[in-house]
């Protein structure tokens, strides 16, 4: 009966976190379009005195060419080496109620306001130059010679009068749709930009928003902050094919001698190596087109979730001493693989949200919701792994195996350091975040997932030379004879008899280790 609750909590909570993925799923159908921000009548939100709604936010590059962008064009080799955002279509929709208060014989009968700002000046959006909160001019302010009642107070640039740009779109008479002309805004100077949507008049409350706009950095669409990451994946796609055919040749060169660990070692690799290549391949996609398929987009995603889930597992299985100290995982395999399926559901959904979604797609409640699962499960892995580090050495210890403990204690060591570098960076990785809110420091945020894509190569690296085929099996093969497991540098074969070093006591106490183990992979 318990084992059926059990089974059955198990079940339903698989159901969860599958049902989890389906909802966001569906949602990065309708809003996966990166670079390409569309807008389905998006409504406006209130503010101070007035109404707006984000358009997008992205670090752009200066254009490396002069001259501005053809707003018909969609030509890659015409727009190379120009960065701009392109208006295409945008429609402003308001209600009928305040589109009847209007009169048919006047024609701008209400304003939206779109206004471009690069995050540095940010604070020359609104009246706070002359400690007001005011977002919309007002009657003082007009007074005052600061802006024009009815519009956004913005306080130009006086070293470049022409930026934040403001671009207004009017109704006219009893129209309920305003449409912008198709323009395009030349970057001229690299930076982290933002495209609010504004509008001052409280009787234009219940607009909505329709259409996209086009961002576009100098070598493509991709946003800023994600160029150097193509580069990454190219490079690393390199390194896995080069790391893959120095460990391939060693396995057919002794693959008399292979064991199953080598196995589970190639399969790591190869999706290491297919998930470099899809990565790299959906990059330059999304860099020449602006927008993500979902299809190559999952099959990305997909494949990072499953590389990650099996390199924890390996690391699991090889802390465990699987294929070394014991020839299988006996009672606690079906955890194992529990907990590597719950981590494979809790990851695809991080990466859904994270490479599938818009920036402002999702709030910060919803990332938070699926990091902590992620960094509860990492933990558990983390505590795992070095308790049953520290039984495998036990055992090695007691049984004096001393090729097989030296090899652990090397494996200890390294997982310590590559632990305790990810504690640090993941400590960098906080303050960063905190002290860059808006984004300000976009050119060098690509180096946090180059980080952990660089040490989770460099650990496999170091699990492939430790763990490298030889024609020395039993240096760290698992071998039924007793002899082996007992101490493999104290036997010798003379004349047919084996002599075996050491007193009786010695053998004692490795006889209670084996009773101990049978003991262990019973209860487990």
């Amino acid at each position: 009966m318990e084992q059926r609750l059990l089974w059955c909590g198990k079940r339903s909570l698989l159901g969860f976190i599958f049902g989890v993925i389906f909802i966001i799923c569906n949602e990065c159908i309708i809003q996966c379009n990166a670079s390409i921000h569309e807008y389905r009548n998006e409504a406006f939100s209130p503010q101070s005195n007035a109404f707006f709604f984000h358009g997008g936010s992205e670090g752009l590059y200066a254009s490396k060419v002069h001259g501005s962008a053809d707003s018909s064009s969609t030509d890659n080799h015409h727009l190379k080496g120009k960065s701009f955002i392109r208006f295409e279509s945008v429609t402003f929709v308001r209600t009928k109620e305040s589109a009847n208060k209007q009169s048919e014989m006047q024609q701008n009968t209400g304003l939206v306001e779109a206004i471009i700002l690069e995050v540095k000046d940010r604070v020359r959006i609104g009246a706070s130059f002359v400690q007001s909160e005011k977002i919309c001019c007002t009657r003082n302010l007009s007074n005052s010679g600061y802006c024009t009642v009815g519009e956004v107070v913005i306080h130009k640039n006086p070293d470049n009068p022409d930026w934040p740009v403001r671009i207004k779109t009017f109704f006219n008479g009893k129209d309920e749709e305003a449409r912008m002309d198709t323009k395009s805004i030349n970057i001229n100077s690299s930076g982290m930009y933002y495209l609010y949507f504004m509008f001052c008049d409280p009787q234009l409350k219940g607009t909505l928003i329709k259409g996209r706009t086009d961002w576009r950095n100098p070598d493509g669409y991709l946003p800023g902050k994600m160029a150097p990451l193509m580069t990454l994946y190219g490079f690393m796609s390199l390194a896995y094919l080069v790391l893959g055919l120095a460990w391939f040749l060693r396995f057919v060169q002794f693959w008399k001698d292979i064991i199953q660990l080598h196995y589970h070692i190639t399969a790591v690799i190869a999706l290491g190596m297919c998930e470099m290549a899809v990565w790299y391949f959906e990059y330059a996609n999304f860099n020449s087109t602006g927008i993500r398929p979902m299809g190559i987009t999952l099959w990305a995603v997909t494949f990072s979730a499953v590389k990650k889930t099996l390199s924890r597992l390996l690391l699991l299985v090889v802390s465990m001493g699987f294929g070394v100290v014991k020839p299988t995982l006996g009672g606690i395999t079906p955890k194992v693989f529990l907990l590597g399926l719950v981590y494979f559901v809790a990851s695809e959904a991080l990466e859904l949200v994270e490479h599938l979604g818009n920036i402002n797609d999702f709030s910060g409640k919803t990332k938070l919701f699926l990091v902590l699962p992620v960094a509860f499960l990492d933990s558990w892995f983390i505590l795992w792994i070095f308790s049953s580090l520290s039984k495998t050495l036990e055992k090695l210890q007691i049984r004096r195996n001393m090729a097989k403990l030296e090899l652990y204690r090397k494996f200890t060591n390294y997982l310590a350091i590559f632990v305790l570098l990810s504690v640090a960076w993941i400590g960098f990785e906080l303050y960063f975040n905190a002290t860059d809110p808006l984004s300000e420091f976009w050119q060098i945020a690509w180096i946090i997932p180059a980080f952990w894509t660089l040490l989770a190569y460099a650990l496999l690296a170091v699990i492939c030379i430790l763990w490298a085929p030889s024609r020395n099996p039993t240096r760290y093969a698992y071998l039924e004879e007793a002899g082996d497991d007992f101490d493999e540098e104290g036997i010798s074969l003379t004349t047919g008899a084996l002599k075996v070093s050491g007193d009786v006591t010695a053998m004692r106490e490795y006889d209670n280790v084996l009773a101990e183990d049978l003991e262990e992979d019973k209860r487990e």
